[in-house]
C-alpha cells in the first residue's frame, strides 16, 4: 500500500469520531478513513464495518478511550484490531512503530515558530509515512513544510467549507481530514 497514491486520490479523508460519522464515512467514496475517537468496545466494530467496504483504515492511538499509547497498546491495536496504520502526536510511539513495521501518520499541532521548527526537526528525523498539520487553516506553513520535506503533508482541524481543502491542496497538502461530512463527498 503506497500512502501518497492514496492520498493523491483522496483529497478529503473522513475522519470519524462517532456512529454517526462511522455510518457516514461507509458510504462515502474515499478509500481511506481515520479514526479519531473511539474507545476499546466499539473500536474492533469500527474497523470490522470499515474493512467490509474495503476501507483504508488509520486509528488514532493516542484517543482510543480506555487504552494507552503504550508499546504494549499499540501492539494491542495493531494484533487485534489490525488496522493498516496509526495516527499519534508522539514520538515514542514512532519510534515504537518503526521498529515493527507498522505505518505511521504523525500529527502536528503548529501555534508558534517553535512548534513549527519542531515539527520540521521530527519530521526530517521521524520515520513516518506522512505528516498531518494541526489546524488545516495555515496555507503558508503547508506550503514551507511540504517545500521542505519529502514525506507527503495532511491538514486537519477546523476545516468546515470547500474553500477551506481547496486552500490546503492548493498550498501542497495531498489530502485533508475533516469530520465535517458534508465535504466528504465534494
Amino acid at each position: 500500500m503506497k500512502i501518497k497514491s492514496i492520498l493523491e486520490r483522496n483529497p478529503i479523508i473522513p475522519a470519524i469520531k462517532d456512529n454517526i460519522t462511522l455510518e457516514k464515512a461507509l458510504n462515502s467514496n474515499s478509500e481511506i478513513v481515520f479514526i479519531i475517537l473511539a474507545n476499546i468496545v466499539n473500536i474492533k466494530e469500527y474497523c470490522n464495518k470499515l474493512r467490509e467496504k474495503n476501507k483504508v483504515i488509520y486509528i488514532h492511538i493516542d484517543m482510543i478511550d480506555g487504552l494507552n499509547s503504550t508499546n504494549n497498546g499499540i501492539d494491542y491495536i495493531m494484533n487485534t484490531i489490525k488496522p493498516d496504520g496509526i495516527l499519534t502526536t508522539k514520538s515514542n510511539v514512532v519510534a515504537h512503530a518503526y521498529k515493527n513495521n507498522i505505518s505511521v501518520i504523525q500529527r502536528f499541532f503548529i501555534l508558534d515558530t517553535l512548534s513549527y521548527e519542531k515539527a520540521l526537526s521530527n519530521i526530517k528525523e521521524n520515520k513516518i509515512v506522512a505528516a498531518e498539520i494541526m489546524p488545516g487553516l495555515m496555507p503558508k506553513v503547508i506550503k514551507k513544510l511540504s517545500q521542505k520535506t519529502h514525506i507527503p503533508i495532511i491538514t486537519g482541524g477546523l476545516i468546515k467549507e470547500k474553500e477551506d481543502v481547496i486552500n490546503a491542496i492548493k498550498a501542497g497538502a495531498l489530502s485533508v481530514s475533516t469530520t465535517e461530512t458534508s465535504l466528504w463527498e465534494e
